[in-house]
């Protein structure tokens, strides 16, 4: 009994915290100033990921490169010992 209060009190303070935000009255930011230097209104800037993504791509196959190492020596060390059995 105590574990299915549990699960609906869980369920729903999650239930009412993903659905409050849709019902907010709110209209969203306000809008640009009007000499904000471009013809009409411009939509935001896009971030560039290009470099920070590169970045992680290759810090990502690195650390993969060393584990698979990692599993082929400590895989290499095991036939060793079976061998010399």
């Amino acid at each position: 009994m105590n574990a299915i209060i549990k699960l609906l009190v869980l369920g729903g303070s999650l239930l009412l915290g993903t659905a409050l935000p849709a019902f907010s009255d709110e209209t969203g930011p306000p809008p640009p100033p009007s000499g904000h230097g471009a013809e009409g209104d411009q939509g935001p800037a896009g971030a560039p990921i290009d470099g920070g993504l590169g970045i992680l791509i290759a810090i990502g196959a690195a650390y993969g490169g060393k584990k698979y190492l990692q599993s082929q020596k400590k895989t290499k060390t095991v036939e060793n010992i079976v061998d010399k059995l």
